[in-house]
């Protein structure tokens, strides 16, 4: 925290590629074990993303899904998204709120959503109706959730006392990506062959 607090960072991109902690996070045994179980003995990390939310400050992160973007689309069975709490996320400091059995809707539509001047820069969002509000899922310091990648989620603002950290990571095993344009994933292997 202290390493981002100066410039009030709230996206870092990919930390399991050059920081040692976050190198050692998407190895803990447990959550690999976890992670196997789901989707195959080999398995590979496709993007990691820290999100801290500072308290007070203004960081809603829209309805949307972690498989699919413009440059690729993951294959449900192949993939998983792994959400660690770093830091205590509950109501109060902006804990994640999900849309039980939306992934079963498979992927929808999305778009890029209006500036906003954010300095995490601007989410794809999925079109929801205005009604949805989805169920809180709290989450403890060093616990965590596993989630298909077409579950449609969501985050609000942290309104606490202090700053709500958690690394979401995509996991995939080998063909689990489904590429949408030129670009070749940097995947990063936990376990296992096929890469």
């Amino acid at each position: 925290m202290a390493a981002h607090r100066g410039a009030l960072r709230d996206v870092v991109r990919n930390p399991h590629a050059e920081e040692d902690w976050a190198q050692a996070l998407v190895r803990v045994p447990r959550l690999v074990n976890e992670v196997q179980r789901l989707i195959g003995p080999s398995i590979a990390v496709e993007n990691t993303f820290l999100v801290v939310k500072w308290p007070g400050r203004d960081f809603e992160v829209p309805w949307h899904q972690d498989g699919i973007n413009d440059r690729l689309e993951l294959d449900p069975f192949r993939a998983v998204t792994a959400w660690v709490a770093l830091t205590d996320a509950d109501l109060t400091t902006g804990c994640l709120h999900v849309v039980p059995g939306s992934q079963r809707g498979g992927y929808l539509p999305y778009e890029r959503e209006l500036a906003t001047g954010a300095a995490r820069g601007r989410a794809l969002g999925t079109r929801v109706s205005p009604h949805t509000r989805g169920v809180p899922v709290p989450v403890a310091a060093g616990s965590g959730v596993l989630m298909d990648t077409r579950l449609v989620h969501r985050s609000h603002s942290n309104q606490g006392a202090g700053a709500r950290i958690g690394l979401n990571i995509r996991y995939v095993a080998p063909r689990g990506i489904r590429r949408r344009d030129d670009s070749n994933p940097s995947l990063h292997p936990i376990s296992g062959s096929g890469w």
